[in-house]
């Protein structure tokens, strides 16, 4: 996993609410056990035409998509059914962060288990991301700061586990192994 300290980048916004994983990636993808080439697959339905080919309405197929790394999201994104294949896509694709007002808890649990940012903001400021799509926006994780092009700032919460790992780029396995010293003084003074 990447550390992440600072994405700035500017934005795709799909505005609907309730994107659901299964919209994100599609179950007849889940057989992949793989993350390489997810991103391929990435809002599959909505992506492809019936024929395979791009569908030129969708966003993700346009010009102005190419190299953003920062998805802003309608409320209650990620909801649906558990899948870690929807953040493994979402990262495969190039994105590093997704932002709204409300990200589904399962969802968000795995986006931080694999090095995708999710970031919940206030109404305001998502209702400016959402008005101005391709802004460029920086987000500072060290400081917990989302910042618009026009100056302005908003904070946003993140627990201190998830946070400590996404900066130095730790699962919870790597975190785990980090700690392996500590581990096993602890269980050489309380061994029996």
């Amino acid at each position: 996993m990447q550390p992440i300290r600072k994405i700035a980048s500017k934005t795709v916004v799909m505005p609907s609410a309730n994107i659901d994983t299964d919209q994100i990636i599609p179950a007849r993808f889940l057989t992949i056990t793989t993350k390489d080439g997810l991103g391929r697959e990435l809002f599959a339905d909505w992506r492809y035409l019936s024929d395979g080919l791009p569908n030129p309405d969708f966003i993700l197929n346009k010009p102005e998509a190419a190299g953003c790394r920062i998805l802003v999201a309608g409320r209650n994104v990620g909801c649906g059914s558990s899948r870690e294949h929807a953040p493994w896509a979402l990262l495969d694709y190039g994105f590093r962060a997704v932002v709204s007002t409300e990200i589904a808890d399962i969802f968000r649990s795995n986006s931080l288990k694999n090095g995708l940012l999710p970031v919940v903001v206030d109404a305001a400021t998502h209702q400016w991301l959402i008005e101005h799509p391709g802004a460029q926006i920086d987000i500072d994780l060290e400081r917990m700061r989302l910042t618009l092009p026009t100056g302005v700032s908003a904070a946003f919460p993140m627990e201190a586990f998830a946070r400590h790992c996404l900066l130095n780029g730790l699962d919870e396995l790597g975190y785990l192994r980090s700690r392996l010293q500590d581990i096993e003084h602890y269980e050489a003074a309380h061994s029996v």
